[in-house]
């Protein structure tokens, strides 16, 4: 029984393979047709490719025929037009190409070559009649140097008249550097032949192997064995007639090709011969392809029984597999803990470590605080300080909130603060928190700004201040005392006119990264470590902040480093234009309709052309002050409104070119000094020199047409275009809920200061019983803090809507609290309030959204 069921086994185990051996024999006869049916379509096809190898060698030849008849007519006019065409001939030297130059007179049989010698048109043979471009060309001749050459001849016409002509030898070996090197694999022969003469001039460089009676067609003939009387006078027949032709023919006992190949309508010929093997490369490589192929599919057939007899081996294999996998699994998971623990120490290093990325911000204000106790007579430079200080105040609190959203940075939920801000305002700010730094270490830092169009953009300006101070506040770190940093901000060609394209380049020549750092550059608590470095505080997670701003606005972040020579941070975005008319009216109302800017630098010139664009002002730029002056006139009507003086020049410096001009010149018009350096060492001299007033590179129109107003407003002109102070809130009466005693006290007096009133309360419930005991009207506003004890500010702001009294609902409450958050100021705006304003407190934010609501 047993045995039965054995061979039964077998048979279906017959059964089956039988079908398919059937099938595989059934599939090898079609792919055998189709293997010879494709064979013959690659040789037609390889017969083809032939065809245009010729023709683009062909086309080769011809174009270099046609370059050099080209070039010869242009000789032909240049000696038409120089006094002596001989003296031209002469001095021109031989080339690989031109080997002789030659110049025969109109009417003489005689005339003079470059080599000197006395040279006549005899020995040279026109009569084919044969031309390129319309020059006649002669037979092929072998030339004085041994070497195959033939001869362009054109005549030298002035003012219509044939004055000379000019005969130019050229050698066919010039051909060779243009022709390919290879051909079927060196297994295909190719020569150039003298259509007129048979001979053969020329066989490029790996074209098959050189046979010795291979002089012109009759050797070709006899080497190859071509005797049949009716295939050479074919030839002929064709060479006569300028054709191609191919035909078959047995050469060295193999079946080969022969090409003959018209070049320039007959004037030479390709002739050579490829075996047909070569040929049928291609296809016989199809067929074993072909082949191969079903050998494949016959092992695989042979591989799949293997697999039906060895299944169950195969089952205990992959159950091991899977064990082997569950091992990996656990490994990948205790890895994945590790990783866990050294990103959760990282976090708790990064902690310990940001002291330092808060110090720099606070080492302006308690720098410019020392600057104001020593200035305090000073007016001036205390309004400067205390607006610095401010500056470098916002962006500690913005650091702060920056440090506190790096976990919704990560996970993706950041936002972004989308508002209208002024490139120059930006700019300030970072200067006046990197500037000292820098100054500290006898660094040099220098801004430059090119090609921006709009000096008002859309974006966020405070992860913008974020990015350019997490990057220069790096540069000065890691760049030795007196280094330099540059921060560059360069206009790019806009893709639309509602985008302005900024690239933000921060550069450095200190000490510069490995290779190996900049990999993980952008990775969180990475930070540099050498000798030279680890000096330095840091976090490590600046980078990997700027890198995910960047990012989460659509832009790109680039770095360039070498160690020892620097670094060069990149970043491109693209921000918002808004929509603002161009203020013409302001320069047409003072008069100023021209501008002289006079400065060394051309960049600076053109930026400034750029951005007075748009407000009717012609623009004249000189380049010194020499300059200058000879471009000031006079005239009282002709003369500048306007001029605008770079410090440092050569030749003469603007204060000595403002003096120059004041001499010079009836016209008192305002001269400002631009310059990036600090001005008050040269302000008594520059004032004494009639210099009215300053401005800081780089240029922008509102602080330029700031200090015009201020200028003309000394001068008695009026100004109605003055900027109007925000809203006031004097005589306004306000309930504030604050815990805070500090806090409360703060308030108070900025709002006595704008003489405003206030009633305090500790905490939410104290603010509802109050508003809700006095009479209608006599609040103003509300001014809400959020976190406090009984009842926090949400709570309050909706039992207040709630209230049962007409002025509940009208009344205005801003929330006023240290949550600064994108989701902190909706959840205000849920909970009834009217708007958000983040502390510490910024009064003149406070006085503009006041007056959006007070009437």
């Amino acid at each position: 029984m047993r045995n039965g069921k054995i061979k039964s086994g077998e048979r279906r185990r017959a059964a089956l393979i039988i079908p398919f051996l059937f099938v595989f024999l059934i599939l090898g006869i079609v792919v055998y047709s189709v293997a010879q049916k494709i064979s013959k379509e690659m040789s037609l096809s390889a017969i083809n490719n032939l065809d245009e190898s010729l023709d683009l060698i062909g086309n080769t030849i011809e174009t270099i025929l046609g370059k050099e008849a080209e070039f010869q007519v242009l000789l032909a006019q240049e000696m038409a037009d120089s006094k002596n065409p001989e003296e031209f001939v002469l001095s021109y030297e031989r080339n690989s190409t031109m080997v002789k130059l030659s110049l025969i007179r109109a009417g003489e049989t005689e005339g003079i070559s470059n080599t000197g010698e006395v040279f006549s048109e005899k020995g040279l043979d026109f009569s084919a009649g044969k031309t390129v471009d319309g020059l006649p060309l002669s037979s092929s001749y072998v030339n004085d140097m041994g070497t195959w050459a033939y001869t362009m001849k054109c005549p030298v016409m002035r003012e219509n008249d044939e004055i000379a002509v000019l005969y130019i030898e050229y050698i066919y070996d010039s051909f060779d550097e243009a022709l390919p090197n290879d051909f079927y694999n060196s297994e295909a022969t190719l020569y150039l032949m003298d259509a007129a003469s048979r001979k053969f001039v020329m066989k490029p460089k790996g074209m098959g192997e050189r046979n010795a009676g291979h002089l012109n067609l009759d050797d070709f003939y006899y080497a190859n064995k071509i005797r049949e009387e009716n295939i050479m006078k074919t030839v002929d027949e064709y060479i006569n007639e300028g054709n191609d032709m191919m035909f078959y023919h047995n050469i060295q006992n193999q079946d080969s090709l022969i090409y003959m190949w018209s070049v320039n309508d007959g004037v030479v010929y390709l002739i050579g011969y490829v075996p047909v093997q070569a040929i049928q490369r291609e296809g016989d490589a199809v067929n074993q392809n072909m082949f191969i192929v079903v050998a494949l599919m016959l092992l695989a057939f042979v591989g799949w029984c293997a697999f039906y007899l060895f299944f169950e081996r195969q089952q205990r294999k992959i159950q091991k597999d899977r064990e082997e996998e569950r091992e990996i699994h656990n490994k990948q998971l205790k890895e994945a803990l590790q990783t866990a623990q050294i990103a959760n120490n990282s976090k708790t290093t990064f902690l310990s470590n940001m002291s330092h990325d808060i110090r720099t911000p606070m080492n302006a204000i308690l720098g410019f605080a020392t600057l104001l106790a020593k200035d305090v007579d000073n007016p001036e430079k205390v309004r400067e300080y205390t607006k610095k200080i401010t500056a470098s105040g916002q962006h500690l609190l913005g650091l702060i909130n920056d440090v506190l959203d790096m976990s919704k940075i990560e996970s993706g939920k950041a936002a972004l603060t989308i508002g209208e801000f002024a490139l120059k305002d930006m700019i300030s700010s970072i200067d006046a928190i990197i500037r000292p730094a820098a100054k500290a270490k006898g660094q040099n830092f220098d801004i430059a700004v090119t090609g921006i169009k709009n000096e008002h953009l859309i974006g966020d300006e405070t992860r913008l201040n974020q990015i350019l101070i997490n990057l220069l506040s790096n540069s000065v770190k890691y760049t030795q005392e007196g280094g330099n940093i540059w921060l560059r901000i360069i206009g790019l060609e806009q893709h639309s006119n509602q985008f302005e394209r900024v690239r933000i380049e921060v550069e450095d020549n200190g000490y510069g990264m490995t290779p190996e750092f900049l990999e993980t550059i952008f990775e969180p608590f990475t930070r540099a470590e050498n000798s030279t470095t680890n000096k330095v505080q840091g976090t490590g997670l600046g980078m990997a902040i700027t890198k995910n701003i960047v990012e989460l606005m659509g832009g790109m972040i680039e770095v360039f480093s070498e160690v020892g020579l620097g670094s060069l941070f990149t970043v491109d975005l693209e921000l918002r234009i808004p929509d603002i008319e161009a203020d013409e009216k302001f320069w047409e109302q003072k008069g100023i309709r021209r501008l002289l800017v006079v400065d060394d630098e051309p960049d600076i010139c053109e930026n400034v052309r750029m951005l007075m664009e748009d407000t009717g002002v012609h623009v004249d730029v000189a380049h010194n002050g020499e300059e200058a002056l000879q471009m000031r006139s006079c005239d009282m009507e002709k003369d500048y409104d306007v001029v605008l003086l770079d410090w440092r020049m050569p030749l003469m410096d603007g204060i000595e070119t403002a003096r120059q001009m004041k001499k010079a010149c009836a016209k008192d018009v305002p001269i400002l000094l631009l310059t990036a350096h600090d001005c008050d060492e040269l302000q008594e001299e520059a004032l004494e020199a009639g210099i009215d007033g300053f401005l800081t590179k780089p240029f922008f129109v509102a602080p330029f047409k700031e200090k015009l107003l201020e200028i003309l407003e000394e001068r008695g002109i009026e100004t109605e275009n003055k900027p109007q102070a925000a809203g006031s809130i004097a005589g306004r009466h306000f309930l504030v809920a604050e815990d805070n005693e500090i806090n409360a006290e703060i308030i108070e007096e900025l709002l006595d200061i704008e003489e405003a009133t206030c009633d305090i309360v500790q905490n939410g419930k104290l603010a509802v019983e109050r508003f809700s005991a006095e009479e209608p009207g006599k609040y103003d506003a509300i001014l809400m803090d959020i976190q406090m004890p009984v009842m926090n500010g949400h709570e309050a702001s909706r039992a207040i809507r709630s209230l049962n009294r007409q002025d509940a609902k009208m009344i205005r409450i801003i929330a006023m609290t240290a949550n600064a958050f994108a989701e902190d100021v909706k959840d205000a705006l849920d909970a009834g309030m009217d708007a958000h304003i983040a502390k510490p407190v910024d009064m003149e934010l406070l006085k503009q959204t006041l007056s959006l609501y007070l009437r």
